[in-house]
């Protein structure tokens, strides 16, 4: 008897139960589907280990007590550490030869970023705390590892419903975007073809990260720990001094690092946080801005096409979300069912980077005000 009531099975409520189906469904999701698996996976886990009755992983050390693994693995998201590393990771994997190429795709990547403040002001309607709207933006930038960043600071008790609304709509990009896409846009508008962009020099490349730290961090000094990794990066990867630097930050040091982000993010996602109304207000918050990012960046593709006189595709607005590439291959697939010659891939990928700065600046900008 006393096996049995010092068990989990003895000790389960209704709400644990719950979050472990729910995390057996993002499994699936992951698994089965190819949703985000990389990161879907350990968040997935993570809820499930953290739902386990009596296992203590998220217990703080207490009389005597040392406390749980996750409780010490989740420090490097409360304090911020995490976001920072995958920022640095990114930067090394990222070629911002398309936007350096053609920089006006630049304000397609910040106009991406309407969604976020819309959908702050919309969550104050709510009734959410500033913090709290700030962090339900974020997702609207479509940039997981910064909608983590910001809500560790501001909003840490909502963090594993940001998380997951935001690596749940970067994978769902393929599904919501190209209906918008198409509403706001015409035939003969998706069917543009676009000059082959011209080459970067080498130059170029190498000045860009250090030019955007000074440039951001003076500006807004509290994106500096993002904007400052993600350039730290690129700048290893175009200097071609240390390519085994180059090739840990993409490959080992990613997956490490995302591993534990996501198992401790999933971590903090109990049953009490979830099961609440608080809950449906981020998911239908956060939905609404990253259609409204995606929309503007349509918007905004149309007024360059005007402008232009016809020689820009306002396809390419919608790869203005920081979702790389995946927002970009959205952009090549539309385009390419109108005009089967259209390569839109690489000039998408102009406003896709630009949409990373953005996000990261937004979220700067935001931290500024009430952090």
């Amino acid at each position: 008897m006393e096996l049995w009531f010092m068990s989990g099975i003895a000790n389960m409520t209704y709400k644990e139960v719950v979050m472990i189906g729910l995390a057996c469904l993002f499994l699936f999701l992951a698994i089965r589907k190819g949703y985000e698996p990389y990161l879907l996976i350990p968040i997935a886990f993570g809820i499930l280990l953290v739902n386990l009755p009596l296992a203590g992983l998220m217990d703080p050390p207490l009389d005597g007590d040392p406390g749980g693994l996750l409780y010490y693995l989740f420090q490097g998201t409360d304090l911020g550490i995490y976001p920072p590393l995958i920022f640095l990771c990114l930067g090394a994997s990222t070629d911002f030869g398309p936007l350096l190429a053609n920089p006006k795709t630049l304000l397609l990547g910040g106009a991406a970023q309407f969604g976020i403040f819309v959908a702050f002001l919309g969550a104050l309607t709510l009734g959410m705390t500033p913090e709290e709207a700030a962090s339900i933006g974020i997702i609207g930038g479509a940039d997981g590892p910064t909608a983590i960043y910001l809500t560790t600071r501001l909003a840490g008790h909502i963090l594993p419903i940001i998380a997951l609304a935001a690596y749940s709509y970067m994978a769902l990009v393929p599904i919501i975007q190209p209906p918008i896409m198409r509403f706001l846009t015409t035939e003969e508008e998706r069917r543009v073809p676009m000059k082959q962009l011209r080459p970067v020099t080498k130059g170029e490349r190498i000045l860009f990260p250090i030019v955007t730290t000074l440039f951001v961090s003076l500006l807004v000094p509290s994106a500096t720990a993002l904007i400052g990794m993600l350039m730290l990066g690129n700048l290893i990867r175009e200097s071609g001094q240390v390519p085994k630097l180059t090739e840990t930050l993409q490959n080992a040091m990613m997956y490490i690092v995302t591993i534990l982000l996501g198992v401790t993010v999933g971590a903090k996602a109990t049953g009490e946080l979830f099961l609440s109304a608080t809950t449906l207000k981020i998911i239908v918050m956060g939905l609404i801005a990253f259609a409204i990012g995606t929309a503007v960046g349509v918007l905004m593709g149309k007024l360059m096409y005007k402008l232009s006189g016809g020689k820009i595709n306002p396809l390419i607005g919608a790869a203005g979300v920081s979702a790389v590439p995946m927002a970009a291959r959205v952009v090549q697939k539309e385009g390419i069912k109108y005009n089967p010659s259209n390569y839109l891939l690489m000039h998408a990928m102009g406003p896709n980077v630009a949409g990373v700065i953005g996000s990261a600046v937004a979220a700067g900008v935001l931290l500024s005000y009430f952090s």
